[in-house]
């Protein structure tokens, strides 16, 4: 008799905290230039920040900033399961067995 195996279970990941992108004036007074700074997502969301990637390996992240009485606040996750596999602040990576070694993601976001 064939049985179904049955799913493993896998907990829900999330960040609270994550880098966004920020502008500010050049060193020279001319114009402006990129830089990344590490926010609480709840406060990303206030200062209207749109750009958020993870502080650990610079993936991309998906912003989950719907609210429930009850539940947990605005919060981000990896969008690739293979960042999460290599970040230490990943589910995946946090849960493997293998002995792998952290690192920066394969796409990061610039």
């Amino acid at each position: 008799m064939l049985t179904k195996l049955a799913k493993p279970v896998v907990m829900p990941e999330k960040f609270y905290e994550c880098e966004v992108k920020r502008r500010r004036v050049r060193a020279t007074g001319s114009g402006y230039e990129p830089f990344w700074k590490v926010k609480l997502v709840h406060e990303a969301l206030v200062d209207g920040d749109t750009e958020f990637r993870c502080k650990d390996c610079h993936g991309a992240l998906k912003l989950n900033k719907r609210t429930v009485a009850g539940s947990t606040g605005p919060h981000v996750a990896h969008k690739l399961k293979r960042d999460s596999e290599f970040c230490v602040g990943g589910w995946y990576f946090q849960e493997a067995t293998d002995g792998r070694v952290p690192r920066i993601s394969g796409a990061p976001v610039r």
